[in-house]
């Protein structure tokens, strides 16, 4: 196999960066943000990013999973015999942006930030979801546009996937939606299973480094059984609230996600685990108590973790809980299993986002560790993709907002953006111009 010529690689880096302008990130996140398209309606805005894909030299088509999912597949076809890069981001939002389905759960009111209207701040634009996962594809965009205005002969195709359902979410049934399965990556494996391939993938997600490993996650129901009973007969019949029964065995799952996350934290990843909702009772009759009280726990999971043995380390912690507390009734189930995954650090994919980076950088890569989200590089990588994460910094002091978990989601720094799409245009054309084979 002929290595490419390095003065040619870096001639066509630099032609293609020449082509970056940071009025179309803005133009890209603006358009972005403004199309509303929470987990399972990505479809409006995957059509538009198809359409601006193909207008800027990117031939482009959308890709639908059904009347109202889609992902964006682009294609600047290499001229043959190198290998194939695959530049991806999701589309969809955590959040949905309206009042009526968010509030209270995620505040009192929706602040500006947290609703599909871009706001233009300087080197800023605020809305939901503008950094992530919003700011994310536009860089990709961006980065795909740049390589093709510059008119690369790559050896390599590069190919753009946006990808409907990368959120950590199921679907909203509740809301009209069709299918639960609208999230957890749903648009990333139909992508591939339709077709979409290449010998790398780079996915762009938060973190300004490099990451080659990232958690999985275990979702578990647990019930907590009680008594049907009535306030006014609490004093003269057996009394046993599930309401309170949960509530001891959440205090005591919260003190073991602590010690399970000492016990798995390993390379980059630091898994962690919450209690994330709980249902119980009939809001509308407080005299009563319900017979069951039922929560559910997102415990994520190291790459060198089976899931199998995840499950049983869950249920010895139920078990443990039952032991100290015989008076409860507790049972669990999994409802959601997705394993943690890694990429060689010596794969090329690897080793070319490393080396972009730290050619922009200006110092030797440092990975950032004790991480414990997960993206659809698990998905990727499940379908056989060798896979690296590069994302962007958090927002600065200077930015809109003062930085929390909704501002560094909805919050991007056009700075940041450059500096992303930058380095994915290095990575694409390294990657790009190796020889197949």
């Amino acid at each position: 196999m002929t290595s490419p010529d390095p003065s040619a690689v870096r001639t066509a880096i630099a032609a293609a960066w020449k082509a970056i302008d940071r009025d179309r990130l803005a133009e890209l996140v603006v358009g972005l943000v403004d199309i509303p398209s929470p987990t399972g309606e990505e479809g409006e805005l995957a059509q538009w990013a198809a359409g601006q894909l193909s207008a800027h030299g990117v031939p482009a088509r959308t890709q639908w999973l059904d009347d109202r999912q889609a992902n964006a597949v682009g294609e600047l076809a290499g001229t043959g015999g190198g290998e194939d890069v695959l530049l991806y981001a999701p589309i969809d939002t955590l959040t949905v942006g309206d009042a009526d389905e968010d509030v209270p759960w995620i505040g009192p009111a929706l602040r500006a930030d947290m609703q599909p209207r871009a706001q233009v701040h300087g080197d800023h634009v605020l809305g939901l979801g503008a950094s992530n996962p919003k700011g994310h594809a536009a860089s990709v965009m961006a980065a795909a546009e740049a390589i093709a205005a510059a008119g690369l002969d790559l050896p390599g195709s590069v190919l753009v996937g946006l990808g409907a359902g990368g959120m950590p979410t199921n679907g909203r049934i509740e809301r009209g939606l069709s299918r639960h399965n609208a999230g957890q990556g749903a648009g990333c494996s139909f992508l591939l299973e339709q077709g979409v391939w290449a010998d790398h993938a780079v996915i762009a997600k938060p973190g300004w480094a490099v990451a080659w490993e990232e958690v999985g996650l275990c979702w578990f129901e647990v019930e907590v059984e009680g008594s049907f009973s009535y306030v006014g007969s609490r004093h003269r019949m057996p009394y046993r609230n599930a309401i309170a029964g949960a509530s001891v065995v959440v205090l005591e799952l919260e003190e073991w996600f602590t010690t399970y996350a000492e016990r798995h934290t390993d390379g980059l990843v630091a898994p962690q685990g919450i209690v994330s909702a709980i249902e119980s009772g009939w809001p509308r009759m407080s005299s009563v108590t319900p017979a069951l009280c039922r929560f559910y726990v997102d415990l994520r999971t190291s790459p060198r973790s089976p899931l199998a043995d995840v499950r049983r380390e869950f249920g010895a912690a139920v078990d443990a809980i039952r032991a100290r507390h015989p008076e409860l009734a507790v049972r669990w189930r999994s409802r959601l299993t997705i394993p943690g995954t890694a990429t060689p650090v010596d794969a090329p994919v690897v080793t070319a986002a490393i080396a972009a980076w730290e050619e922009l950088a200006g110092e030797p890569h440092r990975p950032i560790v004790a991480n414990s989200g997960a993206t659809d590089a698990n998905i990727l990588r499940q379908k056989g993709l060798p896979t690296a994460r590069i994302g962007m910094d958090r927002i600065g002091p200077d930015a809109p907002l003062p930085l929390d978990f909704p501002a560094g989601m909805n919050v991007v720094d056009l700075r940041e953006a450059e500096r992303l799409t930058r380095h994915l245009v290095h990575t694409a054309v390294t990657l790009a111009s190796r020889p197949a084979g």
